[in-house]
């Protein structure tokens, strides 16, 4: 049937389900890539390294492979060739020299991290961005992410003695050379209080991403090993979300927004892709996703096995983050994916 194209169309000559085929889109791999709704790239990733004391030390995680407790020196290294595949955004945990009841080794200017942080701006100036993971969990004897109390007889991480901590944390780590800050303690008024102490120091335009949404998850053990800091006791479900509430979570978010964080974290990623849309959609603001250790873990396991494609899967798996809603991922894949994205 020819078509007049100077007047509108019948209703029998609109196309029915019999002419209407969405495979045309898809037959072409030039057509697929130009109707793609979803682009990963390297920009979109954030490594999270681990530095501890020592020279030449590069300790391979088992339960992640791939990754290494690194000294200052072989971390300076790491993150050069992780910039020469083009990843440029990394996240610093810190293994200290010892830990106490308090953590207060973080909150040293010759802290591990703040070492980190010196050696690699003066070996990258501004062609990475630097940021550091704000919690105390690896810097206290107990494992908690704070300094403890009794409430009710049940002994818990003390919620207003942390807040002071963490904001002269921040504040060692600006100082050092962070670009931002990102507390993942689930503190009630960890935000403002970590505002409050940069702005009081001159760092008002040091940017907070807050790990508003964290889960109380089994899919950590990994980075427990890696960054030595499992619990001694109990669990961290006091101030970590339950698996089954998301309305919790945008009311956390909403929370962290009005006390000034700038980017909104939901971790982990795969089990919570629902959280990061509805985040999201809600809040239209910058949202980070940790795609977690035990995320990676398994399918390093798997793939190992010769049970799954790791390339494909992972790639998969990262772009489902990003179509979720995310902004930025972090990953312990993304040396990998930038060398298979170049």
């Amino acid at each position: 049937m020819r078509i007049d194209p100077s007047r509108p169309l019948q209703m029998a000559e609109v196309p029915t389900p019999e002419n209407v085929r969405p495979r045309r889109l898809r037959h072409h791999p030039l057509v697929r890539e130009l109707v793609r709704e979803t682009e990963l790239s390297a920009r979109d990733l954030i490594l999270p390294l681990f530095v501890r004391p020592g020279h030449g030390v590069r300790n391979e995680i088992s339960s992640m492979p791939g990754n290494y407790q690194l000294s200052v020196d072989t971390l300076v290294e790491e993150v050069g060739q992780a910039v020469d595949l083009g990843v440029r955004g990394f996240i610093l945990f810190g293994i200290p020299s010892f830990k106490d009841a308090t953590g207060s080794s973080a909150l040293e200017d010759e802290g591990i991290v703040q070492q980190a942080l010196r050696a690699l701006r003066a070996a990258y100036r501004d062609s990475v961005l630097l940021i550091t993971d704000e919690c105390l969990c690896e810097y206290t004897d107990h494992g908690h992410c704070g300094p403890l109390g009794e409430y009710g007889g049940r002994t818990d991480v003390d919620n207003d003695a942390t807040l002071p901590l963490l904001a002269e944390q921040c504040v060692s780590h600006a100082r050092a050379g962070a670009d931002m800050v990102a507390p993942s303690g689930m503190m009630d008024g960890m935000v403002a209080a970590i505002r409050r102490g940069l702005d009081d120091d001159g760092f008002t335009w040091l940017p907070i991403m807050s790990y508003a949404a964290k889960y109380a998850s089994g899919f950590y053990g990994p980075f427990r090993d890696a960054a030595e800091s499992p619990p001694q006791f109990g669990d961290r479900s006091g101030y970590q979300m339950d698996p089954g509430n998301s309305n919790e979570a945008l009311r956390e978010v909403a929370l962290d927004l009005a006390e000034g964080a700038d980017i909104i974290m939901v971790k982990p990623a795969l089990a919570y892709l629902d959280i990061v849309r509805r985040v999201k959609d809600r809040f239209g603001v910058p949202v980070a996703a940790y795609n977690v250790s035990g995320e990676f873990a398994m399918v390093k396991a798997a793939a190992a096995k010769g049970w799954i494609d790791e390339r494909r899967v992972t790639l998969e798996i990262l772009t489902s983050i990003k179509r979720a809603g995310a902004d930025m991922i972090l990953t312990y894949s993304a040396r990998d994916v930038a060398r298979w994205l170049k």
